[in-house]
């Protein structure tokens, strides 16, 4: 089961970068429990508790507030009912108009072959930093 957990991970990553949220929120079991990383941007609604909230609360936000903001995972590792990926986030914030790239660590844990809870961590600092600039200079 282990090797399909982590088929599903890389599945998730491809469904984000073709947008596609049905096929994402398929992945997530019904009781899903899902983690932003403490002080993050998105944590203030932490924790999202099934796909529609993470859907309302997170993705939706996620795509009206962003440009082209993509998780790239560079390493996703196996360890059984629970899988780690390792990768960087990018993508600019459109009131800012500031780019981030930042490092990210997710775990997630399966039960049923379903993703049943997200943990993310990544530079908290870097998004605040995006998301609280008024005055933009390279």
């Amino acid at each position: 089961m282990s090797a399909q957990n982590k088929q599903t991970v890389e599945d998730l990553y491809a469904a984000f970068g073709r947008g596609d949220i049905p096929s994402i929120l398929g992945l997530f079991h019904p009781e899903i429990e899902w983690w932003e990383a403490e002080s993050f941007v998105y944590a203030d609604k932490n924790p999202y508790r099934g796909p529609q909230a993470i859907l309302s609360g997170l993705f939706a936000r996620l795509a009206g507030e962003w440009e082209k903001f993509k998780a790239i995972p560079d390493e996703v590792l196996d360890a059984g009912e629970t899988v780690v990926s390792c990768g960087h986030y990018t993508g600019k914030y459109l009131v800012t108009d500031c780019e981030v790239r930042a490092q990210f660590a997710h775990v997630f844990k399966f039960q049923d072959g379903k993703i049943v809870r997200f943990q993310q961590y990544t530079d908290t600092a870097q998004f605040e930093k995006a998301v609280s600039m008024s005055d933009i200079t390279d």
